[in-house]
């Protein structure tokens, strides 16, 4: 038994050995992490089989209980009987390729080992028919369960059945007396020799998937390394500072020689080898960039023949282009080039597949973020142009109050009023402009204001020094004087305060409009700024105005806020963040 054991462990080596070969060869891997079509069963059906020939050739003859020591057997005498790793084979493509691979494979193996002969001839052909028949319901049962094909699972699976096939030699095989013999002699180096070879077998397909997946997980971390260290110039657009900056991150992180990025029209883009004719500014040259360009699909080419580069001494040997989309339309190409063909696998091409998909959403997203903040910025325009008229009615009101009684003041003011509206004019066309520009805007507003109302209210401004060029939206100081003057003092006899200050703190622009008037009730503070507020004097849009501004410019990165108390007055502050992009440069 002893000896018999120890040849059992030479024969599974002999397929382990086999198997292993197999596992490097690219065919063999693919078909074993696939989910099996019809014709990769077939596949699995004549691998597995072959195992269980292979096998059965090279198994150990036993003839009343002595060893026959032959390496390759193709007959057995009548009262021989075979030791071999047979059920292994069958076993394993059933748990692994469901009942059709297992009753194939089992089919196979079964009726060459009837072919051999002697005494278990029929009991070894029906137990290896049953083996693959139960090894591929248990696997595809298992696998419907939502559980893993694990090593102890096969291991398990295999030493049953192997135990049941000495069952059947038992029951068919005659005469008993010799079968019994030969159970007793062959059943336990049988059943955990088979056991032993299923584990190392299921070592090396676990091997083979996890391979996979780590292949996955590595290709996947790539992909995004190069996505998110390209978005920040995809969110730039198509551009020829981009692609370049795009090429060259592409280049370091790829296994390509070559990158280029094109538009419809031309290079973009191009760093690595060939740089010399492949030059940007340049019409799309090659034939396979044309034929991307047409007709939007993947190209790959592995000669330098299918690139199609018309300069003779190009070293670029393979290629595969993509089309970039915006919106199922083809803006341009990304393109990555080898000089040894071998570079191209099917790794380099999922990552390249994968990245022009993900460079393909990002130029959507760039798009739809340049059409935002168009939209964005046409609104903004249009809160302008509401609070243009709004101060204008008020202005040519009060000049029209004077031409009664002060008609030199009333001309005065009129030019004032003019030189105000010139320059909102050009500053209109800006979403920003300097704080001493607005603060003129705010005294030219008070000058006709004062001159209607004398003695009715005075203004403190506290300004801190430095400021005068800090860029802020237009009419975001007038209007909350505005308000201060018509809604904080409507009846007061007793003059009232305006105090406005502008400051840094905290990393934030304060700009603070504070009155002592008659404050506002509780419950219409909660709704100023988030909605129109009619009012008796009008539609109450100033403060909603400016904060949708605000929101706007900023991003949602400045507010307004507004304390009030009634008869106590009102405190309007505005907070800008400090390293806003564009708060601290002068508009061109």
């Amino acid at each position: 038994m002893f000896n018999l054991a120890a040849l059992m462990l030479e024969k599974v080596g002999i397929i382990v050995i086999v198997a292993f070969l197999l596992s490097q060869m690219k065919s063999f891997r693919h078909i074993i992490q696939t989910k099996h079509k019809t014709n990769e069963r077939i596949l699995l059906i004549l691998l597995f089989g072959a195992f269980g020939i292979i096998s059965n050739y090279t198994g150990v003859e036993v003839h009343y209980n002595s060893i026959n020591r032959a390496t390759w057997l193709s007959e057995l005498e009548h009262e021989s009987a075979l030791a071999n790793t047979r059920v292994m084979g069958v076993v394993i493509g059933g748990v692994l390729g469901g009942p059709i691979v297992g009753v194939g494979a089992g089919l196979v193996a079964g009726i060459h080992r009837y072919t051999l002969g002697g005494f278990t001839a029929f009991s070894c052909g029906i137990s290896t028919i049953l083996a693959g028949i139960i090894a591929g319901y248990f696997g595809s049962k298992r696998k419907q369960m939502g559980n893993q094909i694990t090593a102890g699972f096969a291991v398990m699976i295999g030493m049953i059945l192997e135990s049941v096939q000495m069952l059947l030699i038992l029951v068919f095989a005659k005469p008993f007396e010799q079968a019994w013999s030969l159970v007793q002699f062959i059943s336990v180096p049988m059943i955990f020799g088979n056991g032993l070879g299923t584990l190392l077998f299921m070592f090396i397909i676990r091997a083979i998937k996890r391979d996979k997946e780590l292949t996955r997980a590595i290709q996947t971390n790539q992909a995004f390394l190069i996505a998110d260290q390209t978005l920040p110039y995809f969110r730039q657009g198509l551009s020829f500072v981009s692609c370049r900056e795009i090429a060259e991150i592409m280049l370091k992180l790829t296994q390509a020689d070559a990158v280029s990025v094109t538009d419809e029209k031309q290079v973009l883009a191009h760093v690595g080898a060939a740089s010399d004719h492949h030059i940007p500014k340049l019409k799309p040259e090659t034939g396979l960039t044309k034929k991307v360009l047409e007709f939007g699909m993947i190209s790959v080419a592995r000669s330098k023949n299918e690139i199609l580069c018309f300069h003779h001494d190009c070293p670029l040997e393979a290629a595969i282009v993509l089309p970039l989309k915006v919106k199922n339309k083809i803006v341009g190409t990304l393109k990555m080039y080898y000089t040894d063909p071998e570079k191209l696998d099917k790794v380099q091409q999922e990552l390249a597949e994968g990245l022009a998909n993900l460079f393909s959403t990002q130029l959507e997203l760039a798009e739809a973020e340049r059409q935002t903040k168009l939209l964005k910025d046409a609104e903004i325009k249009a809160l302008q142009a509401q609070i243009h008229p709004h101060f204008l009615f008020n202005s040519i009101n009060t000049i029209s109050a004077l031409c009664r009684t002060d008609a030199d003041k009333a001309r005065k003011l009129l030019l004032e009023l003019s030189s105000f509206f010139r320059g909102n004019l050009q500053g209109a066309r800006q979403m920003l402009l300097p704080l001493e520009r607005e603060l003129a805007n705010v005294r030219a507003y008070l000058s006709l204001e004062q001159t209607r109302f004398p003695n009715k209210y005075i203004v403190d401004f506290q300004i801190e020094p430095g400021l005068e060029e800090v860029l802020i939206p237009p009419f975001t100081l007038q209007p909350l004087v505005e308000n201060a003057i018509h809604y904080g003092f409507p009846r007061s006899k007793s003059e009232g305060k305006i105090t406005i200050q502008i400051f840094f703190e905290n990393n934030q622009l304060k700009i603070i409009v504070a009155d002592n008037g008659k404050g506002i009730p509780e419950e219409r503070i909660e709704v100023l700024g988030k909605q129109i507020v009619n009012s008796k004097k009008g539609n109450g849009t100033a403060i909603f105005n400016i904060n949708e501004r605000l929101k706007g410019i900023y991003n949602g990165q400045a507010y307004l806020t507004i304390n009030s108390q009634e008869d106590h007055g009102t405190t309007v502050t505005i907070s800008i963040p400090h390293d806003y992009k564009g708060v601290f440069v002068q508009n061109a």
